[in-house]
């Protein structure tokens, strides 16, 4: 039985961000939403058990105190580096006389395209389902009730490390959680803010966290491509920090606050007193020295990007561009940087309220925060599992999370 309540736990490197839903007649109302620092993660994936299950009951904690029943219903994200993803295809003939397409063959077919070979501690978390072919006639969403003799089904299978899909699950447990789902973060983030006619003219969401940068393309309304890079908005902290001799938090202040990712917009003639973000430390260093540093590593981050978009085909082909969403799309410039290097349209993705009941014009806010795309994502993904709606969702390709319910 479908539960009125669910949580969205988004847990990051650097952050844990928390977002509660209710079922309001099928929408999604926004009851709860939080971040809180994050530890015991690197590069997305969990290296101490007890430093993370420590931050991850904390923030429980906190929802505990007004909706304990939704620590029974928690939807995460993995997004650690470690997912692959890989086309497939299944293909089953139509059980009936008739020939009419029954949901069992729509079933067999899917359960075909999983027949993919896969490495030791490899655990597949999502059969996306791109199109259905029916006798060799294509682009066929939903082929229920159809003719044909031969059903066949394009999907992309992503699958993770499993190890750290087992570390995730031991978390929420150690922390008085019940897991219900597992997502991949650049999907759920898709999930919030990416339109439908976005994802039919052709786009790529570009998650940056602090640890790691995610990946997801679409085109013609489908899911194309997939992936995680090793590095992201703390890896520029760390730059600076490195060759400014400040501790990291302050280069995380000194990085937002006087911070740019086009070093030529900035006048060579400012300079930036470190004293304002760390007392201890002296030295006035060029503003336009330190957006070099920023540059240079966001640049990195572009290129890798590209080389992805490169191997799918898409390089600069996008119409619908680059939406930047996650806690390093906040940095001034970022867009045009990202125009720059990737030759798309690009723009900071902000979640979409449509699918939402906002009553409080505090909580509304949170949708005006590219960095919660993950975590809002995770709930509206939630809501699709939970069948709140029952219309097919927005997302446009049909994603079945393997995942639920997972039992290591």
């Amino acid at each position: 039985m479908a539960s009125n309540l669910l949580l969205g736990l988004d847990i990051g490197t650097s952050w844990v961000k928390v977002v509660l839903a209710e079922n309001r007649g099928g929408r999604p109302a926004l009851r709860l939403i939080f971040k809180q620092p994050s530890l015991g993660l690197r590069r997305g994936a969990i290296v101490d058990l007890r430093e993370a299950s420590q931050v991850v009951g904390r923030a429980l904690f906190e929802v505990k105190k007004l909706y304990k029943s939704a620590l029974k219903n928690i939807y995460v994200s993995i997004g650690s580096t470690q997912v692959k993803a890989q086309s497939s295809r299944g293909i089953v003939a139509v059980s009936r006389a008739d020939n009419e397409i029954y949901q069992d063959d729509i079933d067999r077919a899917i359960r075909a395209s999983q027949a993919v070979n896969l490495v030791a501690n490899r655990t597949i978390i999502h059969n996306v389902t791109r199109e259905f072919i029916i006798d060799g006639i294509g682009d066929v969403i939903d082929p229920l009730g159809l003719s044909g003799s031969r059903l066949e089904v394009v999907s992309l299978i992503i699958d993770a490390f499993s190890p750290h899909i087992k570390n995730l699950t031991r978390v929420i447990e150690l922390s008085g959680g019940r897991l219900a789902g597992m997502f991949f973060g650049p999907i759920v983030a898709s999930r919030a803010v990416l339109s439908k006619k976005q994802k039919d003219l052709g786009v790529a969401l570009i998650d940056i966290g602090a640890g790691t940068t995610g990946l997801s393309v679409y085109e013609e309304n489908k899911l194309i491509g997939v992936a995680k890079f090793p590095f992201g908005a703390g890896n520029v902290s760390n730059d600076l920090a490195i060759a400014l001799k400040i501790p990291v938090s302050a280069a995380e202040d000194l990085k937002l606050d006087v911070g740019c990712a086009v070093a030529r917009e900035i006048s060579s003639k400012e300079l930036v007193d470190l004293r304002k973000f760390s007392p201890e430390v002296k030295g006035t260093p060029q503003r336009r020295y330190i957006a070099e540093i920023i540059e240079i590593r966001l640049a990195e981050i572009f290129e890798f990007v590209n080389n992805e978009l490169k191997t799918l085909g898409k390089a600069g082909q996008l119409a619908g561009g680059a939406v930047l969403v996650g806690g390093g799309a906040k940095m001034p410039g970022i867009t045009d940087l990202a125009m720059q290097k990737l030759k798309l349209s690009s723009q900071i993705g902000s979640p979409l309220r449509e699918e939402w009941v906002i009553e409080s014009p505090k909580l509304s806010e949170s949708f005006e925060d590219p960095e919660f795309a993950g975590a809002l994502g995770l709930a509206l993904g939630g809501s699709d599992e939970e069948r709140w709606k029952p219309a097919v969702p927005s997302s446009g390709f049909k994603l079945r999370n393997l995942l639920r319910y997972f039992n290591p």
